[in-house]
This record gives structure tokens, C-alpha cells and sequence, in this order.
């Protein structure tokens, strides 16, 4: 009983360490999703402004562009997943990575080959496992992205689908990432970013705009679109992103509470059970008393 008692209580001891840790980790997962709410809402109107221009450049010019034009005769194909780079965030990044694999299945059974780039260590280290060559990798700001990371992976990725050689050109871009929707649903995503898809006034980003008023292009439709879509990309990578983000803080943040509780249900119960084993090791000592006295009584 002594034995258990000590079990009992070494397992409550290192229950209650785990427990601080968790609270912090939700502690600091809330600290944080404000601001990073708060960039995903400050992105949106340039977002949103940038997509409108080059909706109007591509639909009232008849300018072929590289990003905007089919590629069926090359069969590789760029997918970006955009995962975590640390743990305790509950199912967010092994959601983003079955997402990916569902979608390189499908374009593998396609007959496209998938160069992979991947950002957030979890995502690496999935692939690194299996042995799965992975061309591009960032990490280190999966919660707190910086501008100057999204503009190095659009310009990595610009410079495959525009490449001349075909040993690493590309002729579509995927992107694999979360949506932040609120607090409670966060939404693993698959989107085509690249060529661009305007069709009959619907934005590259799959909204349904107002109609468009006329536009005049100076100095002409092929150099406006020269300078909006190479940052119309870098753009929207910054807003997948800033969503991630959002998404992994809101996932960290629910994930550590719910860590919490249970360890406090553990706790609850070890200390049950620790309690149960001390009276029983008292009823032993006393049986064991009483049983001595009887025998001294007898002889």
C-alpha cells in the first residue's frame, strides 16, 4: 500500500507540472490571437484592392499573360502547404497535411508530377520521415509570418512557374492552408493561385465583384499587369499566411484548455486514489495492532 501511496503521489507531482505548462501554453496562444486576428482584418482591404485591379486589368484587356495562361503541355505542378512549426495545437497541422496529400493524390492520378514546398517544421519533419524530397522549406514564424517571408516564398514560387528551362518549371501553383473562421472552426483549404482564373467578372479570388466600370491602362494593359501580378501573388500568400496563423493560435489555445481540464481530472483522480491507498495502509496498521494484542492477550 506505502507503494502505491508513493506511485500515486509522484504521478499527481509530475500531473500539476504538466498542468502549468499547458495553462501557459493557453495563455499564450490568447495573448496572441488578438493581434494576429487583428493583422488578417488590417490585410484585407489591400487584398480585396489588388484583386480588383488586376480583375479589371484581365477583363477589359485581351493581353495574354504568362500568369494567366494554361500551361497543359507542362506536367509539373508546385504545391505550398503551410503548416506549424511547433506542437500542442491540437489536429492543425496533421489537417493541413492530409488536405495536402489528398490533393497530390489527385494530381498524381492526373499524371502531373508535384514538386513540394512546405513551410513550418511539423510539415518538414513529416516528409523528411517518409523520405520525400521537399524543394523550398521555411520555418521558424509560423504564428507570427513577416511580409519579407511572404515575399520569399511568392518570388521562389514565381521564379518555378516562370522558369524557361522545364527541369523545375511548373505550370500550375497550389496552396494548402487553414482558414480562420472564428474562434472554433478553422478550415484546411486548397486553393489554385497560379495561372490566375477570371471568368465573367469573378475575382482571382473566387468572389462575385459589382460590375466594373471602363478603365484606361497607362502606360499599357501589359505593364500593369507586369507590376500588380507578381505583388497580387505576394499578396495572397501573406493573407494564407496570416490565416494560418490565426488558425494555429486559435488551435493551440483550444487544445491547451482542454489539455488543462484533463489534467486536472487526472489529478482528481490519482488524488482518490492516493487517499484510498493511505487508509488502506491504516486499516493494515491497525489490523496488524490489534491482531499483536490479541496474540500477547492469548498467550
Amino acid at each position: 500500500m506505502a507503494g502505491n501511496q508513493r506511485v500515486y503521489k509522484a504521478r499527481i507531482k509530475s500531473t500539476q507540472s504538466l498542468k502549468k505548462m499547458f495553462r501557459a501554453q493557453e495563455l499564450i496562444a490568447a495573448s496572441r490571437i488578438g493581434k494576429a486576428r487583428a493583422r488578417v482584418t488590417a490585410s484585407e482591404p489591400y487584398a480585396k484592392a489588388i484583386t480588383r485591379a488586376v480583375s479589371a486589368v484581365a477583363t477589359h484587356s485581351d493581353v495574354s499573360h504568362p500568369l494567366t495562361s494554361e500551361r497543359p503541355d507542362v506536367p509539373r505542378v508546385a504545391v505550398l502547404l503551410i503548416a506549424s512549426d511547433r506542437g500542442m495545437a491540437g489536429a492543425y497541422s496533421a489537417s493541413a497535411i492530409r488536405e495536402a496529400e489528398r490533393l497530390v493524390e489527385r494530381l498524381q492520378a492526373e499524371g502531373k508530377a508535384v514538386d513540394l514546398y512546405v513551410s513550418g517544421r511539423r510539415a518538414v519533419a513529416y516528409y523528411q520521415f517518409r523520405g520525400r524530397e521537399v524543394v523550398r522549406s521555411w520555418t521558424g514564424q509560423s504564428d507570427a509570418p513577416r511580409p519579407e517571408v511572404a515575399e520569399d516564398i511568392a518570388d521562389t514560387l514565381l521564379e518555378a512557374f516562370l522558369a524557361e528551362t522545364d527541369e523545375r518549371r511548373v505550370g500550375e501553383l497550389h496552396v494548402v492552408y487553414t482558414q480562420f473562421v472564428n474562434m472554433v472552426t478553422q478550415r484546411p483549404r486548397v486553393i489554385r493561385m497560379l495561372p490566375l482564373e477570371i471568368v465573367d467578372g469573378v475575382t482571382p479570388a473566387g468572389e462575385t465583384s459589382a460590375a466594373l466600370p471602363l478603365y484606361d491602362f497607362e502606360p499599357s494593359p501589359e505593364a500593369v499587369l507586369d507590376a500588380l501580378l507578381p505583388r497580387y501573388v505576394r499578396s495572397r500568400i501573406y493573407s494564407c499566411l496570416l490565416q494560418a496563423a490565426a488558425s494555429e493560435l486559435a488551435s493551440r489555445q483550444r487544445a491547451m484548455h482542454t489539455a488543462t481540464d484533463n489534467a486536472e481530472d487526472l489529478i482528481r483522480m490519482y488524488t482518490r486514489l492516493a487517499n484510498q491507498a493511505r487508509q488502506g495502509e491504516i486499516t493494515q496498521e491497525i489490523s496488524e495492532i490489534v491482531s499483536g494484542a490479541d496474540a500477547l492477550a492469548a498467550s
